[in-house]
């Protein structure tokens, strides 16, 4: 990474950097603290503010997990941030997205103003095509075009759930471009493995 890492566990710790530290640990148990934690908690506050964020879109959404793991794929392989493709690919997997559709989300470039399926193609269902064509959009070009907007609100008429999809696009288009700019990881440059690749090597490690 481009700076040092921060210490796992607070140096001289004041009771309220100690606090930070615990509740980030208590969202990531049993895992252990993740690079970008240690990226962020050289300013716990930011840190602190990131974790509740994150982990609102994480954990106390409505829209269902496989709708904001495919915008959360796609905004990782526009954004060429290698760890949220490579986690999230096998999370999106799990929740239900095709390992054909994840495929698609690779390799396709970024869709451009209207172009959006009408039926199932590249694994895709009319509604996931919906998701991806305003994450493309809100990730290349921050505006959303009129027609790109009504067609993801034919498929997900609730303000609610358009809020979370808009925040979730939003959150991990911010975390991409930390990891990225920062290069959190040292993934910076790796090729974006495919979701078999990716499966195998998860399987291995268990």
């Amino acid at each position: 990474m481009r700076i040092p890492y921060a210490p796992s566990t607070p140096e001289n710790p004041d009771p309220t950097t100690s606090d930070i530290y615990k509740r980030i640990a208590e969202r990531r148990a049993p895992r252990p603290l993740i690079p970008l934690d240690l990226a962020l908690l050289h300013s716990p506050p930011v840190a602190d503010g990131w974790n509740n964020f994150l982990g609102a879109i994480r954990t106390k959404t409505a829209v269902d997990p496989a709708t904001l793991e495919l915008a959360v794929c796609r905004v990782g392989i526009l954004n060429g941030a290698y760890h949220e493709w490579a986690v999230h690919s096998l999370i999106a997997l799990k929740a239900g997205v095709s390992v054909e559709g994840l495929e698609t989300v690779r390799t396709r470039d970024a869709l451009g103003a209207g172009e959006v399926s009408q039926g199932v193609e590249g694994g895709l269902s009319a509604k996931e095509w919906a998701v991806v064509a305003y994450t493309d959009q809100m990730t290349r070009n921050v505006k959303v075009d009129d027609a790109t907007f009504a067609r993801l609100r034919e498929h997900f008429p609730s303000e609610r759930d358009v809020v979370e999809i808009t925040a979730t696009v939003a959150a991990y288009n911010c975390v991409s471009r930390f990891l990225v700019a920062l290069d959190v990881g040292e993934n910076n440059g790796k090729e974006m493995k495919s979701v078999e690749e990716l499966s195998k090597a998860a399987h291995v490690k268990k």
